[in-house]
């Protein structure tokens, strides 16, 4: 994940963020071999970051963690509202790591965050149609939402690629929905069932790829196993 240069300059303790920003209009830094400017970004572990000729950044441990997100949580490393962000959650992790993708703040369930720029680029590009599965708990007319459902759909007047469901439990008010989608739209299942005359009421994303949540506790994170990781590569 992208970090402005200065913020990760005095984050690798050279200096100040302040002096980083003299060092780069002084012209004393460089990026990847290029004259750095104030403003630009870096991927961390990445970049070849040099002050006066010097590396100033040592390549970071790759690192993978799984998150089983809370609800009230914002999928951001920041939030300029105040609100909890999912940052506070993984902070005895031991490095820096960034989240992959996002869960809306009233969504939960497994949330994957690394310091590894490229899977990261590769798990979001949706060239890659990575799947992801969902626990969608609704209120509404089920029989009469999956006529919808099961119909070509489109949202922000594009079609959304193929996806599954089904249903896991029905009930007089409502039940529970299982989705896999390969696309990651803004709220997507939300504003799917909407579309369809039903309410989400409880979202849980239980799998991405061939990683799975498991048993992992709301609201507690775990180191992501060697072959979970050629798993997701």
């Amino acid at each position: 994940m992208a970090e402005r240069l200065q913020k990760y300059i005095a984050r690798m303790g050279f200096c100040s963020r302040r002096r980083a920003e003299e060092l780069i209009a002084e012209g004393r830094v460089t990026v990847d071999g290029i004259p750095a400017e104030i403003g630009i970004s870096v991927e961390p572990g990445h970049s070849e970051i040099k002050i006066d000729g010097k590396m100033i950044a040592v390549e970071e441990e790759l690192i993978y963690i799984m998150l089983n997100k809370p609800r009230g949580y914002v999928t951001t490393t920041q939030d300029e509202r105040g609100r909890k962000t999912v940052m506070e959650l993984v902070q005895d992790v031991g490095t820096r790591v960034y989240p992959v993708g996002r869960l809306d703040m009233f969504s939960e369930g497994l949330l994957l965050l690394t310091n590894d720029g490229a899977l990261t680029k590769y798990l979001t590009h949706p060239s890659h149609d990575v799947e992801k599965q969902y626990l969608t708990r609704v209120v509404g007319d089920i029989r009469r939402a999956e006529a919808v459902l099961h119909a070509p759909m489109s949202l922000d007047g594009r079609p959304l690629k193929p996806f599954r469901f089904r249903v896991l439990k029905e009930t007089e008010s409502g039940g529970l929905l299982h989705f896999t989608i390969s696309e990651g739209r803004n709220r997507q299942i939300r504003r799917m069932c909407e579309a369809a005359g039903l309410r989400v009421v409880r979202l849980r994303r239980i799998a991405e790829g061939k990683l799975q949540l498991g048993e992992l506790p709301v609201g507690k994170w775990r180191f992501l196993t060697n072959e979970e990781i050629s798993g997701l590569r």
